[in-house]
């Protein structure tokens, strides 16, 4: 068998969607090398969507394919390169983290995930036989057209739901809409709730959910069944449209991160998941809203976060823990006077030892991720280590005979 490729970057996204897109301009424009793993379309879900209207900057609207153009056309332009292939496996709980796809074996310092959902499914009878090009469609964008004057079929009431169901009707003669709930309850929007109520092509079955699907080949029958009464209601369709949500891709990192009940990847307000370089960021991650402009600001932050943690790192490794002296870290804050008024101190010891000691002095708060890489999180404390780059001890004493005392032992 082929020995597989390896190829090394700084940063790896695994998924195209916007926040993945973003992320990459982040790190593309800080010159870090970048890579862009799309398994589908580069621009995710939003390529699906025949408008976004709340997208700041676009006063008229503009389509989600058009939209994310724009953002592939920017990452490319920062250098960012593209693959468009599936991740197979990855190694996330190491210094060098691994992406293994098909071919290659791509290595990196920090992994951002913005690998998003795919469509939920309903699980009804026969739904397998007619998924995408044989009767069910989830995305009206794609195949409104080739249903220009058919009768078809929405599965959902939620805002992607109805929104899209009153685009098919720019096309279709009829669109029947499926809803849980009882009638006039839906889970969209009021604004969308009104107008397609108000819509004459739209037709609304209330509390019902499929059954079952039926065709000869293609799909042509949504056999509907009330929640109350379980009566069964075989309704002729050409097309049925399913917009009820989204399960996150998330399967290839169980092993390493923390997940919801519901499988999304569990962050904290900087997009870090539990290990160190690995970040998640758009709708993979657990958060209240999922829209392209909150994948915009998670992406961002995402790449601001890897682009520190990779200049963290560097530093922590040729400045922080170097090799050429015995060295001392003072952890101390600036917002605390005592451990402040040590510093002083610290600077003359250094300059006692004649060139032979190393000292680093951090805040504690603004060189929060140093201090944790070094399992510090209080202050005033010193550190010592050898030449080798070895901690052997941590403490709080700060008293000038300690201090001495120690690094003489060291050097």
């Amino acid at each position: 068998m082929r020995e597989k490729k390896r190829v090394n970057y700084d940063v790896i996204i695994i998924g195209g969607g916007a926040a993945g897109l973003t992320a990459g301009i982040y790190c593309g424009r800080a010159r870090l090398k970048t890579l862009i793993i799309e398994k589908a379309l580069v621009g995710g879900l939003a390529t699906y969507t025949n408008e976004i209207e709340n997208f700041p900057g676009f006063p008229d609207g503009i389509g989600g394919l058009d939209l994310m153009n724009l953002f592939h056309q920017q990452a490319k332009r920062f250098g960012v390169d593209f693959k468009l292939t599936d991740v197979k496996s990855v190694r996330l709980d190491i210094v060098n983290k691994r992406v293994e796809t098909f071919r290659n074996i791509f290595v990196a310092k920090t992994v951002i995930i913005a690998s998003g959902g795919r469509p939920r499914i309903t699980k009804a009878t026969n739904e397998e036989q007619y998924l995408f090009d044989k009767g069910i469609s989830f995305c009206a964008t794609c195949d409104a057209a080739a249903n220009t004057g058919k009768t078809v079929m929405v599965i959902g009431s939620g805002d992607a739901a109805i929104e899209e169901g009153m685009f098919l009707t720019k096309f279709a003669k009829k669109v029947i809409v499926s809803v849980i709930h009882d009638e006039g309850k839906m889970d969209c929007n009021e604004i969308a709730k009104e107008q397609a109520l108000a819509n004459d092509r739209m037709e609304f079955k209330w509390n019902t959910m499929p059954d079952s699907f039926e065709g000869d080949g293609h799909l042509d029958t949504v056999v509907l069944r009330n929640l109350k009464t379980g009566e069964l209601d075989p309704v002729k369709v050409d097309t049925c449209f399913e917009f009820i949500g989204y399960i996150p891709n998330t399967e290839l990192f169980e092993e390493y991160l923390d997940l919801t009940k519901q499988g999304y990847l569990i962050t904290n307000e900087n997009m870090e998941t539990k290990l160190p370089g690995v970040y998640a960021c758009g709708d993979v991650r657990e958060k209240e809203l999922r829209q392209v402009s909150t994948a915009v600001g998670d992406g961002a932050i995402a790449g601001v976060q890897a682009e520190k943690f990779i200049a963290e790192s560097e530093m922590f490794k040729n400045q922080i823990l170097q090799k050429e002296k015995v060295g001392l870290i003072y952890i101390y804050s600036a917002i605390d006077a005592p451990s402040r008024e040590l510093l002083p101190m610290m600077q003359d010891i250094e300059k006692e030892f004649d060139g032979k000691v190393k000292l680093n002095v951090l805040d504690i708060y603004k060189g929060r991720s140093l201090c944790e890489r070094l399992s510090c999180d209080a202050e005033p404390m010193n550190i010592f280590y050898t030449k080798d780059g070895e901690v052997v001890e941590q403490s709080d004493k700060c008293d000038r005979p300690h201090i001495v005392e120690k690094l003489k032992s060291l050097i």
